[in-house]
């Protein structure tokens, strides 16, 4: 396994993290076991948030029934993704009065009392940066948050938002995989006139690079807005034939070669995996055990459609 430096703290967080979004139907010594099982590959990063359903409370429930367990582990929650409550959709809200509010409530279902990163969990058009300021030093100073991010947020949102925050911004979390590129397609197209050259995200990597935040992709398998998975996909035919052949020259699996692509970019990268099968966390693991080549990176690339200038 592979870390990077996470945060004012510089913790040793590892490159994989554990995604807990669909816990829901598991007992908490499952989840345990899980976790274990990460801990086993060096992973030692778990995430979650809210809106996720019961994952919060699995996880507290997982802690309770494993003592010494969440001292072994990065604890990443997000907030501020409210269903609403007349409208059948989801809201936004960075309300300082909600953060302080939804980031107890997080406490008390994860059974700690702190964890190590909070994201903002998308952007909020209504978003007051002074309040969101306020919020975060007053949790800082109270032990319960150790570091703060922002998730799918843009360079001109983290950079007014950086701009009143007394600490960085550890991290923005955004999709990104072999088969979901727009960030790279931009990159690539500067200055062209087609449809790649469209930035749809005003730069988010180049700034992420910049001010030293940990990028973590999430839909690392994915391809499309949830999609579905492109492994063995047919419509991807000639992506998984990339992937298969990369795989058998490193001796490691398509699920490895995957996660590795998005972590090949040369900044501090973490790939989010929402798995519940032990196999998979420990073919999610292996893409740490070695690098991908300039040429494989872009075999990749080139083999899941996308075109270069």
């Amino acid at each position: 396994m592979r870390y990077i430096e996470f945060g004012a703290n510089k913790t040793k967080v590892s490159e994989v993290v554990l995604g807990m979004m669909r816990i829901w139907e598991k007992t908490p010594d499952e989840v345990a076991d899980l976790i274990e099982c990460g801990l086993d590959c060096g992973i030692n990063a778990v995430d979650t948030a809210p809106i996720y359903g019961p994952s919060e409370g699995k996880l507290g429930e997982a802690f309770a029934a494993r003592p010494g367990l969440r001292d072994r582990v990065w604890l990443q929650t997000k907030l501020g993704i409210r269903p609403h409550p007349r409208v059948k959709a989801n809201y936004f809200d960075f309300s300082y009065e909600h953060i302080m509010e939804s980031v107890d409530n997080s406490l008390r279902a994860l059974q700690t009392d702190h964890v190590d990163s909070l994201l903002l969990h998308r952007p909020d058009a209504l978003m007051v940066p002074e309040d969101i300021a306020r919020a975060f030093e007053e949790l800082h100073a109270a032990g319960k948050v150790l570091d703060f991010g922002v998730s799918n947020q843009n360079p001109a949102m983290m950079s007014r938002l950086a701009h009143y925050l007394p600490f960085p911004i550890a991290a923005n979390q955004v999709q990104i995989s072999a088969a979901f590129t727009p960030m790279f397609d931009a990159f690539f197209n500067a200055n062209m006139e087609n449809d790649a050259a469209v930035m749809r995200d005003g730069g988010i990597l180049e700034y992420c690079y910049d001010h030293d935040m940990a990028v973590q992709a999430w839909s690392v398998l994915q391809h499309g807005y949830f999609g579905g998975v492109f492994l063995d996909n047919p419509d991807y035919a000639e992506l998984n034939e990339a992937l298969e052949r990369i795989a058998a020259d490193h001796d490691t699996t398509k699920t490895a070669v995957a996660i590795n692509w998005v972590l090949r970019y040369p900044a501090k990268m973490q790939a989010l995996v929402g798995t519940t099968r032990p196999e998979r966390i420990r073919q999610s693991a292996a893409a740490c055990d070695w690098e991908m080549t300039r040429e494989e990176w872009y075999e990749v690339y080139l083999s899941a459609g996308h075109q270069l200038p």
